[in-house]
């Protein structure tokens, strides 16, 4: 019974957050997104809400491999380098797309990069695996940089 509530405690948070920032993407989507400049490679926009809910389910799977093993030695920096960078990806969201400032948004989006990759170090001194699941993140992030950065260019 322990195990599957910390499994769905870990699964459910991120997408709560996903969710939460998703209250700032869909009024936008429709609406101011559709009106700047976007680079050949923007992706269509329906595919950001299967990959971003994928990629919330793994960092929750991920957070539950470290929760599983008691946080290592560290607890406190392992569980606050986890809530700030879903913190970080919350206020993008934020940035971007609720009061339109995509140059913000790219500031503050190389931050949540280097958040990740924290999270991804301290994850990897507890779980492998768990440090493993946040790669896929790490770089759909990356790739959302380099967008943000030509939308900034563009407009």
């Amino acid at each position: 019974m322990k195990k599957t509530f910390q499994f769905l405690t870990s699964v459910l948070i991120p997408l709560i957050v996903g969710f939460g920032g998703s209250f700032f993407t869909t009024s936008a989507i429709n609406a101011w997104y559709t009106t700047i400049n976007k680079p050949s490679f923007n992706p269509p926009n329906w595919i950001f809400a299967p990959v971003w809910t994928m990629l919330f389910i793994l960092i929750g799977i991920s957070f539950y491999l470290v929760w599983r093993e008691n946080f290592g030695k560290e607890k406190g920096k392992v569980i606050g380098i986890y809530s700030l960078q879903l913190g970080l990806n919350f206020l993008w969201s934020i940035l971007f797309f609720g009061i339109e400032k995509p140059l913000f948004a790219l500031i503050e989006i190389f931050i949540l990069w280097l958040a990740i990759i924290a999270n991804i170090a301290v994850f990897w001194k507890v779980s492998k695996p768990a440090a493993y699941l946040l790669i896929p993140y790490l770089l759909w992030v990356s790739f959302a940089s380099i967008l943000n950065m030509a939308i900034v260019v563009l407009n």
